[in-house]
């Protein structure tokens, strides 16, 4: 497998004026993977935002993609995402803010916002 990060299908663009909003992940599941949901704030305002599970081979499977008027709104998306892993694996199961990395077109690291 190629570590050209070029390669490797985005889950979010971000474009020209938008913002990362966030990335919060679980711990590692056994057997299953690590839940996460990123997000976006648009131009127009709004967040975008996409949950899925990356398995323990890299695949990521189960993608659900939503927006939402405000970052309230994106609170609550995780909040009921957090219910849900809390009620199917205990309440240890908790997706968490973390940092990520970010890449442009060509495989080069980019930065958190796109000006």
């Amino acid at each position: 497998m190629s570590s050209n990060k070029s390669q490797i299908p985005a889950m979010m663009n971000v474009s020209k004026g938008e913002e990362i909003a966030g990335m919060w992940i679980s711990l590692s599941i056994t057997e299953i993977g690590v839940y996460k949901l990123l997000a976006k704030k648009r131009v127009d305002k709004k967040y975008e935002w996409v949950h899925f599970v990356q398995r323990e081979n890299g695949m990521k499977d189960s993608v659900y993609r939503g927006e939402v008027e405000n970052i309230e709104k994106l609170n609550l998306v995780l909040e009921i995402m957090n219910n849900q892993l809390s009620k199917t694996f205990g309440q240890h199961v908790q997706m968490k803010p973390a940092k990520y990395d970010s890449y442009v077109v060509g495989g080069a690291k980019g930065n958190e916002s796109v000006n």
